[in-house]
């Protein structure tokens, strides 16, 4: 599990959203506050209002994130968000259940009432790491198309918002019909950088390196004339890790292989326009030898098979390790730690560095974070439209005179002022930070993706922080959180998503365990000397025979269908 630590930096950035563009009011896209047609599922009484009354009620389920903090007695039922909602438009959030979301219980919940014939939830909110369980969810039957609806309903915010990549709706559409609202996230949220102890770098008379064979005399510079005068064997050049995946969010190791042409573990458009699985493409090969050479030379950690994201950050914070791949919000967790143990330590960003051919890549944000489900038979479907327009005009976009949202959601929770009216640091709040972001019917409240890098920017070009998104960079995140954000969108082109975002396909359900084990074995295997190089070879073979040529065809047919 991650720490708290990095809990609280991610629900920063959670919080965090800004958007160019004003909507006057909160109605539903262009239609007028009480005149639109109801839905198809509603009484003509039901339709779009500002606020209900009387009284109308949305009924949710809750995954409860073990590391969320209440205060004042509160629950995720009961608290500041639910009552906003009441009073503020007349809509009552009714829990049908909550559960303590460890070890999958939310999933293993909500599976069994859907089995069981139990009542469902009006409106449902899922994380992608429940994207098979939506999938299941939408498949049911029970949740209904929803594009009708967010074309009805939905603000000129919120839609202006969705177009930044119309592509999120693939994940969620069944020939044709958007099945689902894709939960928005911020753009290059989890793009990484190569975070470098400058200090050494100074010491050693180094410049940052910009090649993968600048970056091996570093690496050899840092572990063999150690400017802290660390011994060889204490030393970690490069903290990287692969235990859960070769394509990650912090000690990734996928831009390795981006340095010959290919990322690991998605699908990448080829050069004939189809999509191709990244880890057979032929530069993996000339990746997988590049590792077990750095592995063999003690430039990676002898352990990277065993470790995942968090257990990279630990010889960074340690003071052992001089470059780390990660985001750029690292400076404020969980970089800035390192100078209690290393009190000299200087942390920069830097580009990632070209291969042989000049080319470099890295794996890129999606930018969507879920799934808003909708109940088919949903008496007041909306309603949420009301509540959800009013966070994207009011909470998303920072250029509204409207100043609910001025300085965060509520106040004591996620955000507290000085007596001067000054937004003071989040572990200044009295009684405690509490991400009250999670307490909303959509987990990340409302997100516009490219709003959060605008706002960086700004700052890193010098701009006084007067946006809320602004005030709590500057109050809240390392100090070289927007200088690192610049450096990032400079290289802004190497940024590949995986371009399959369908649903699992059909051979995808029976072989796709296979092969992964297979792909993952081999290339630990190539990686730690167990097997030669040529192993790839076979694998690819293997791969392609056991399913893979099948399921290339069957992604090509969905890529087809939404391209």
């Amino acid at each position: 599990m991650r720490s708290k630590t990095k809990k609280r930096w991610i629900s920063l950035l959670a919080l965090t959203v800004v958007m160019t563009g004003v909507l006057a009011g909160c109605g539903g896209g262009n239609n007028s506050n009480e005149g639109s047609a109801p839905s198809a599922s509603a009484s003509t009484e039901n339709v779009y209002k500002e606020k209900y009354d009387p009284e109308v009620t949305i009924t949710t389920a809750w995954g409860v994130d073990p590391t969320l903090e209440f205060k004042n007695g509160e629950t995720i039922e009961n608290n500041v968000a639910t009552k906003w909602a009441q009073e503020k438009f007349g809509i009552n959030i009714k829990s049908l259940w909550s559960v303590t979301d460890t070890n999958g219980a939310f999933a293993t919940k909500l599976r069994l009432a859907m089995s069981s014939g139990q009542e469902m939830p009006d409106v449902l909110t899922l994380g992608t790491e429940n994207a098979t369980l939506a999938q299941d969810l939408i498949d049911s039957g029970m949740y209904g198309e929803v594009g009708t609806l967010f074309d009805k309903y939905a603000s000129d915010t919120w839609k202006a918002a969705m177009n930044q990549d119309p592509n999120v709706w693939n994940q969620y559409t069944r020939d044709g019909q958007k099945m689902g609202i894709p939960v928005l996230d911020f753009a290059y949220n989890h793009d990484y950088v190569l975070w470098i102890r400058q200090d050494w770098l100074d010491k050693l008379g180094l410049k940052a390196p910009e090649t993968m064979d600048d970056l091996e005399k570093v690496m050899d510079a840092f572990k063999n004339n150690n400017p802290d005068g660390l011994s060889p064997d204490k030393v970690i050049p490069l903290s990287i890790g692969f235990k859960t995946s070769m394509n990650t969010w912090m000690g990734d190791p996928s831009w390795i292989f981006g340095a010959y042409g290919t990322l690991p573990q998605q699908w990448n458009v080829g050069a004939d326009g189809k999509l191709e699985y990244g880890s057979i493409n032929s530069g993996m090969k000339q990746g997988l030898q590049k590792l077990n050479e750095w592995l063999t030379k003690g430039y990676i950690p002898q352990e990277a098979a065993l470790w995942d994201e968090n257990k990279t950050s630990e010889p960074a914070v340690a003071g052992t390790a001089g470059i780390i791949p990660g985001p750029y919000w690292m400076s404020g967790w969980p970089l800035q730690d390192t100078v209690k143990n290393s009190p000299n330590a200087v942390w920069t960003p830097i580009k990632i560095p070209t291969g042989p051919n000049g080319t470099a890549m890295r794996h890129g944000t999606q930018y969507t974070n879920g799934v808003t489900l909708i109940k088919k038979d949903m008496e007041h479907p909306e309603a949420f439209f009301t509540y959800e327009n009013y966070l994207f005009d009011n909470f998303a976009n920072q250029d509204t005179t409207n100043t609910d949202f001025a300085n965060g959601l509520f106040k004591g929770y996620d955000y507290d002022l000085d007596a001067s009216g000054n937004m003071v640091a989040n572990d200044k709040i009295a009684g405690g930070y509490v991400n009250a972001v999670r307490y909303l019917l959509v987990r990340d409240g409302a997100r516009i993706p490219d709003a959060q890098m605008e706002a960086l920017l700004n700052l890193a070009d010098g701009k006084t922080p007067t946006t809320r998104l602004e005030k709590d960079v500057a109050v809240n995140y390392g100090k070289d959180t927007p200088a690192a954000a610049k450096v990032l969108l400079e290289q802004k082109d190497i940024s590949y998503k995986d371009m399959f975002t369908g649903p699992t396909t059909e051979t995808m359900k029976s072989k796709w365990d296979y092969l992964l084990k297979i792909e993952n074995q081999t290339f630990n295997e190539i990686i730690y000397g167990k097997q030669p190089i040529d192993a790839f070879d076979t694998f690819v073979k293997t791969w392609k025979a056991g399913g893979g040529d099948q399921i290339t065809t069957e992604v090509n047919e969905w890529y087809d269908s939404v391209k």
